[in-house]
């Protein structure tokens, strides 16, 4: 926190100021009228004609100056007294503003200051804080959802680690220790998984980083190649396993149950973050085969230029269908496609679409979702092009 020394008030000094400029304004019209003068004719001046008298210069610049001293001294009094009071005036929303935007705190995020009047320099800062404070409630929040669902979900597979050990512990003649270190296993496995994918989160929405040309085509085909040589090892094929998870099916059932993926790649070239660009495709990649049910299902993947030259990549899954409502909030922390509860039968960890949101979010692009006729999602994206 900056620490200021005190100075006089903006309105002592707007004051000071509106009375100065009175008193110099009065000053200059003051010396034109010295100069004025000079023109008079010294001595008093007596008209023969009419005989008629009328003072010279010498008695005009005394009786001048005598009362322009007068007068600056009223100039000086009428500055102070109503610049004291226009500057009250004119600083009176800049009160309002500093006692919303002081007051401000995680319980007080709702009040805005609303200054009311025609647009000016001012109403445009106070517009500019409201929206400010807009955004902030708005993240404040996002962050107390995603932080209670956060810890639902990494206390959900501890707690079910303890309670796998306390049944195993009541019977011990009856325990079947395989079976035991299995679940224990794919429940510890399901955990670490929710815990990179927050750390993924963590990273996609991190400020400065490096953009780049990325050729869209080219990455969506790697990573394609990447999920079609982990499927071919008997990995599940989500973007945990491709980071080197011990999880894994049989090859011979998951080459029969994979979905097919079909890829139409135009020329697409966008400026972004390569690491995160690369980690947007591959959730996407990843959500698509992770959510297509019933088994034996398409995955469509296509890069394309837009009518404005941004850069394109939408894939498209099938699978059940999905009413508008819940697609609104896929891209919610935690929220599957049947939900926020976890079903036995669920490998994700709800944090694909999110940490999709934050990546294109970071990118300054656009992320649509939309019900695929016939079942299934299909996603959007579009990155600024290159």
């Amino acid at each position: 926190m900056i620490v200021r020394r005190r100075g006089p008030s903006l309105r002592v000094v707007l004051t000071l100021s509106y009375a100065g400029f009175l008193v110099v304004a009065g000053i200059v019209l003051f010396a034109v009228g010295l100069l004025a003068l000079r023109f008079v004719p010294t001595g008093d001046l007596l008209s023969q004609e009419t005989g008629s008298w009328a003072p010279g210069r010498d008695a005009l610049v005394e009786v001048f100056a005598k009362y322009a001293w007068w007068a600056l001294a009223g100039l000086a009094a009428i500055g102070l007294t109503g610049g004291w009071v226009l500057a009250g005036r004119m600083l009176a929303p800049l009160g309002r503003i500093t006692d919303v935007v002081g007051s401000a705190d995680a319980a007080s995020l709702h009040r805005r200051i609303a200054l009311p009047g025609r647009r000016n320099e001012l109403t445009d800062l106070a517009d500019g804080f409201d929206d400010m404070l807009d955004r902030v409630e708005r993240a404040v929040a996002e962050e107390s959802r995603f932080a209670a669902n956060a810890s639902h979900e990494l206390r959900t597979p501890h707690a079910v680690i303890r309670t796998i050990v306390e049944v195993a512990r009541a019977d011990p003649d009856g325990r079947d220790v395989d079976r035991v270190l299995s679940r224990v296993a794919e429940t510890n496995e399901r955990a670490i998984a929710t815990t990179e994918a927050l750390l993924d989160l963590a990273r996609a929405g991190r400020t400065g980083l490096a953009f780049e040309r990325i050729d869209l085509a080219a990455l969506v085909e790697q990573v394609t190649t990447d999920v079609r040589e982990a499927a071919a090892v008997g990995a599940v094929g989500t973007v945990a396993d491709l980071r080197g998870s011990d999880i894994r099916r049989d090859r011979e059932a998951w080459a029969s149950e994979a979905p097919a993926i079909r890829l139409d790649l135009g020329q697409a070239a966008a400026r972004g973050n390569a690491p995160l660009v690369r980690q947007l495709v591959a959730n996407l990649i990843d959500n698509a085969l992770v959510h297509n049910l019933p088994r034996g299902g398409q995955v469509e993947v296509r890069t394309r230029r837009s009518a404005a030259g941004a850069a394109v990549v939408e894939v498209a899954n099938t699978g059940p269908s999905i009413d508008a409502d819940r697609v609104a909030t896929l891209t919610e922390p935690f929220v599957r496609a049947g939900g926020r509860t976890r079903a036995a039968a669920d490998r994700g960890v709800g944090l694909g679409l999110t940490i999709v949101s934050t990546i294109v979010r970071s990118h300054r692009g656009d992320l649509d979702l939309a019900a695929r006729d016939g079942g299934g999602l299909v996603v959007r994206v579009t990155l600024p092009a290159a």
